[in-house]
């Protein structure tokens, strides 16, 4: 799944310190983990200092919000709704096969993956609009983050995401591939 978590770097991490009120220097140390747990503790969510799709969406920033295989909660169920399917909030193979589907049906580059660009064409996902499809991609101001090299996580198997064939990138770049 794709979430964000201490020894982090990139744009997703410095859109989210910008959201908590931190340095917004893009790498996720202990005070960005630190202002995220009081943010999810004040806001009724579990604080456990990593940010995910429900956090992302309670925050109001759904351009990060990226559901894949192996997401879980309200923003998956959500994604279920919106396709028709049965919505027990845990993204397997079968919902996989129904964003493929569904992105096949709408035109969209088709991997399986809800981003942006797939949720906003579904109508349970009213609040991503082409602005925020838009701020999805990766801003002037967050270049550098793709030159920079992938961080050693303890535990986390990390692997370089294909570069996509053309512009604009998606903020989540080189980190949408990391979580499997």
């Amino acid at each position: 799944m794709s979430i964000l978590k201490r020894g982090l770097k990139g744009a997703p991490v410095k859109r989210l310190q910008s959201k908590l009120g931190v340095a917004a220097d893009g790498d996720f140390g202990p005070g960005t983990e630190k202002a995220l747990k009081e943010w999810q503790s004040a806001n009724g969510l579990a604080a456990d200092g990593i940010a995910g799709p429900d956090t992302f969406a309670a925050m109001g920033l759904h351009e990060l919000i990226l559901l894949r295989k192996g997401s879980r909660g309200t923003q998956v169920a959500k994604l279920q709704a919106g396709l028709g399917i049965d919505a027990d909030g845990a993204f397997g193979s079968g919902t996989a096969q129904a964003v493929k589907d569904f992105q096949t049906a709408n035109g969209l580059s088709v991997d399986g993956i809800a981003g942006p660009a797939t949720l906003a064409k579904l109508s349970s996902f009213a609040e991503i609009t082409p602005a925020v499809v838009e701020k999805a991609a990766v801003q002037p101001d967050e270049q550098h983050f793709e030159e920079e090299p992938l961080p050693d996580l303890d535990g986390v198997e990390v692997a370089e995401a294909a570069e996509p064939a053309a512009p604009p990138k998606s903020v989540w770049g080189k980190m949408k591939g990391w979580f499997s």
